[in-house]
Formats: structure tokens, sequence, C-alpha cells
């Protein structure tokens, strides 16, 4: 079975009876879709994803940053 990386779970028959509460149910955290037990979708809020490319953008800068302190100073 494929490693799940939410807390919360709903099938995929779930989200199609009533997708807005499932999301308001979930109070803003990332939720899985799963399709026969199988993860097929990860539901995230808009404030989290902002904060995962905030996050993958620092992560960015820095190994940017590293790379050309190191290249000045071998340089």
């Amino acid at each position: 079975m494929e490693n799940i990386l939410a807390s919360q779970s709903i099938s995929i028959t779930e989200l199609k009876k009533n997708p807005s509460a499932i999301l308001k149910d979930f109070g803003g955290e990332p939720v899985v879709v799963l399709n026969h037990n199988q993860v097929a979708y990860y539901l995230l809020p808009p404030k989290f994803y902002e904060k995962l490319l905030d996050a993958l953008d620092k992560q960015f800068l820095s190994k940017l940053i590293q790379k050309r302190l190191k290249e000045e100073w071998m340089g």
C-alpha cells in the first residue's frame, strides 16, 4: 500500500456526494482522496498550498545562495 501523506482521508465516492461540505469538515488540513483504497488525489486548502509554495521557494533560494557563496569563496 502507498504511503499516505495526510492525516485525513475520504473515498472518491464521499467526495462526489458533497465536495464543499467535505472541505469544510476537514478544517483547512490536507485530505487524501482514495479510489479503491489507493491514493487518487490530495486536496489542499489555498492557505496550505501557499505555505507549501513559500517553503519550496525558500528552500530553492537557500540552496542557490549556498551555491553562489561557495563559488565566490572558491573562485
